[in-house]
């Protein structure tokens, strides 16, 4: 690339919509390959969804420099440092961005519409982009961030993290989990709360809004899912599940309406390259789906080897996140131990999933209350729990969710509606 220019990816929300067609439009006269990665018009848009993906652009490498404009520059920067990798700043002046640049290695600027005119706009974006990071003592410290970020072992963050005793040894946590458990084991009230029998019966309305409507059979035809997403329509389910050759066939017939399109991939085996899996997904995403299912790899998970399966599920993750996509992770819990189980739970969280998921249909077993209320306990609140494979019932259907299932995978879905409706009077 020519010295002096810059792949830029900038974005903003309704509210810094004009100023960012106006630097947009400049940076391009200076010679920048800018991607602007919206939104398009002055209509209400969510600042996080663009600030999003202007961040995993430049954490992607597909641009060198993320700018993101709204109303005040500090949402869009809170949102982009949630994407590993991206170091961004929310600069109102010229020796804001100078600094955050030279001492901080920033890479993503945020800009408040409501804060700066399009000339000191101008300025402040000309100083971010003329410095760089270069001296030992700040290269250092930028270094920290990013160890901080990924964890590694051995650096010098952690090292001062030791220093400081801000980690907690093995015997600090278990004194610590055992007054825990003794603090909610005398505690009827939170006791009562936890129990299953707390939770009542949902009403048939409430209870398809936690359903992905599912067919996966292999022989089924276009004709098949078509009828599958007619039934998602009449019952206002969440989502029709279906294999991802059938995306576009689903997409146009849920077009208008409130249900998703949720695509498996890596399906049922999960032994595949993640990189194939992940363009299996970005595919589907492109064709119409919302939400993808993945399949693990089971082998890796069987192996130990836990920084694989976590790899595996951040690429497919990454390709899922750039489509504004929701990604679920089949762990074939009928395969795993329970501390397996408990790990495969871990690396979803850590590779940024959205919920973790029982079961494919296609093994030996599928969703157990006990291993719901394993993986509830590990990954609630931050990741939702998904049952599949052998939830055929209402009653099914309210045991799961009775013991922390936050969505439910089924093929007969139907009659599990009109189990609900009989349950409950149609409440």
């Amino acid at each position: 690339m020519p010295a002096g220019i810059t792949r830029i990816a900038i974005g903003s929300d309704h509210g810094g919509f004009e100023v960012k067609a106006q630097l947009a439009e400049w940076l391009r006269s200076a010679g920048h390959h800018v991607s602007d990665l919206g939104t398009h018009s002055k209509a209400s848009v969510d600042y996080p969804v663009y600030a999003s993906a202007v961040a995993r652009c430049v954490a992607s490498g597909r641009c060198d420099i993320g700018i993101m404009i709204d109303g005040a520059g500090i949402g869009s920067a809170m949102t982009a440092n949630k994407i590993p990798g991206v170091r961004a700043a929310a600069c109102y002046n010229t020796a804001l961005a100078k600094n955050s640049r030279q001492h901080n290695g920033a890479n993503l600027l945020t800009l408040g519409a409501g804060q700066n005119t399009f000339d000191e706009m101008k300025a402040i974006v000309t100083a971010f982009l003329d410095n760089n990071c270069t001296e030992e003592r700040h290269l250092r410290r930028v270094q920290m961030i990013k160890d901080l970020e990924s964890g590694r072992v051995g650096s010098p963050i952690m090292a001062a993290w030791k220093e400081l005793k801000m980690e907690l040894s093995q015997n600090d946590v278990a004194r610590i989990a055992a007054r825990v458990k003794e603090i909610i084991g005398a505690s009827p009230a939170f006791a009562a709360a936890r129990s299953p029998a707390a939770i009542p019966d949902l009403g048939p309305a409430q209870l398809a809004r936690m359903i992905d409507h599912t067919l996966l059979k292999p022989e089924a035809t276009p004709d098949d899912i078509r009828k599958l997403c007619a039934e998602a329509i009449q019952y206002n389910f969440w989502s029709c599940c279906v294999n991802s050759a059938m995306v576009p066939v689903a997409a146009q017939a849920l077009r208008g309406s409130p249900v998703k399109v949720c695509a498996v991939v890596g399906f049922p085996l999960g032994a595949m390259p993640a990189q194939m899996m992940a363009m299996e997904a970005r595919r589907a995403i492109r064709e119409g789906a919302r939400e993808i299912d993945m399949v693990i790899n089971v082998g890796k998970a069987k192996a130990g080897d836990w920084d694989g399966v976590t790899r595996d599920i951040r690429t497919v993750c990454e390709s899922v996140k750039d489509g504004n996509g929701l990604l679920k992770v089949i762990l074939e819990t009928c395969l795993l131990t329970k501390d397996e189980i408990v790990k495969a739970c871990q690396c979803s969280m850590k590779a940024r999933a959205d919920f973790v998921k029982t079961s494919t249909g296609f093994n030996k077993g599928g969703a157990t209350a006990e291993d719901i209320a394993l993986m509830s306990q590990t990954v609630a609140p931050k990741l939702g729990v998904k049952a599949s494979g052998g939830v055929r019932t209402y009653a099914d259907a309210m045991n799961m969710i009775r013991h922390g299932a936050t969505r439910i995978g089924a093929s007969s879905s139907v009659k599990m509606m009109q189990e609900a409706i009989a349950a409950t009077g149609g409440r």
